[in-house]
């Protein structure tokens, strides 16, 4: 079987303006990276051609008056919040993005790949269901979900491991109990959602797991999390398929967060996800390009380790080039994996009730 890279020229077309964080090169360098690696033509790797996505399929995860506001701003432009200029003619990227993932999730129903990985632009998972924020417009990763639900796969896991928490993802699906959302993301950063004590609500009280790490966090923390949390809580949940939001802004070198993972973690943590994925639901799974913002000395290589993981390469080269290296010792921290320890005693307690897991420690 092959992994699939869900991915269109039009992803660099898409700009707010050429400073913003969030700009055609966050793809760019990787295209040259894995060009210069040869995954293009690796026989493991299929490329597909994403299609926008339609109105039935985003209205499953947001309002149609927030859909009215977009068709509305799209002529001329609009502001969505601060940080977020919609720029005339802005919807055919989000679309395309939106269904982008769509296509990634429904390749891999469909067996033509094993996996998949949508690597679209704009990311989407601070999109709620009536609103936009955080660069985001349509949320990418919630579409995707609602269409594979729409397939008959009942029960989803979202594993968001972007350094700022997906508070758009976590509100279209607060209430689902067939939707288990958990993310791991820094603490005290933008939008500042994603407490441990968000749990769900009504029938999906529990089916949000929020796991806040420490600034300085590494390889080691996200390794323990997936230990200590997510793998248990994917055992009791046994989904059906699982959706990643692949954030990869918690590389050391990313500009607006403070965490310290490298691209030899991504790769490892990417590689963990599919296990579970292949010992719970026949590897059933796809990813979600996200955040990440340093874009020459994090996204190529956290992508690649990302495609390698999910095709079953060889991960022992996936490392970023040692000029960046000062700057992984001067952000990591020894003691985020102590904090993080104490946050997930702090979340068994809180889920004691909810999970097996959580009452067995």
């Amino acid at each position: 079987m092959q992994t699939g890279i869900v991915y269109h020229e039009n992803y660099l077309k898409h700009e707010q303006s050429p400073s913003h964080p969030e700009r055609r090169e966050r793809i760019a360098y990787t295209i040259d990276q894995l060009e210069e690696e040869g995954i293009w033509y690796d026989p493991s790797i299929r490329m597909i051609s994403p299609r926008p996505a339609t109105d039935e399929e985003v209205l499953a995860a947001h309002s149609e008056r927030y859909l009215h506001f977009l068709k509305q701003s799209d002529p001329k432009g609009g502001i969505i919040d601060i940080n977020t200029y919609a720029p005339p003619g802005f919807l055919e990227y989000a679309l395309l993005a939106a269904g982008g993932a769509v296509c990634a999730g429904e390749s891999v129903l469909s067996g033509e790949v094993e996996n998949a990985f949508a690597m679209v632009r704009p990311p989407g998972h601070h999109a709620g269901r009536n609103i936009g924020a955080g660069f985001c417009y349509f949320n990418n990763i919630a579409i995707m979900v609602r269409a594979i639900q729409a397939n008959g796969f009942k029960k989803v896991m979202i594993l968001d491991w972007d350094a700022h928490h997906g508070d758009g993802t976590q509100d279209i699906f607060y209430d689902d109990p067939d939707v288990l959302f958990t993310s791991i993301h820094q603490s005290h950063l933008f939008p500042g959602t994603g407490m441990v004590y968000e749990t769900g609500s009504a029938r999906g009280l529990g089916y949000s797991i929020n796991m806040p790490v420490p600034p300085g966090s590494s390889d080691d923390v996200y390794e323990m999390l997936m230990e200590e949390v997510i793998t248990p809580a994917a055992e009791e949940f046994r989904p059906d398929f699982i959706a990643i939001s692949a954030g990869q802004d918690c590389h050391f070198t990313d500009p607006i967060t403070l965490l310290a993972v490298t691209a030899h973690g991504y790769a490892k943590l990417m590689s963990s996800a599919a296990g579970i994925a292949g010992s719970l639901c026949a590897g059933r799974l796809a990813v979600v390009l996200e955040g990440g913002y340093g874009v020459e000395g994090a996204l190529p290589y956290t992508n690649l380790g990302i495609i390698a993981a999910l095709a079953g390469m060889d991960l022992s080269q996936i490392r970023e080039p040692e000029l960046y290296m000062p700057l992984f010792n001067s952000k990591r921290d020894p003691i985020a994996i102590r904090k993080a320890r104490e946050m997930v005693v702090e979340l068994k307690n809180i889920h004691r009730d909810h999970w097996e897991f959580a009452s067995r420690s």
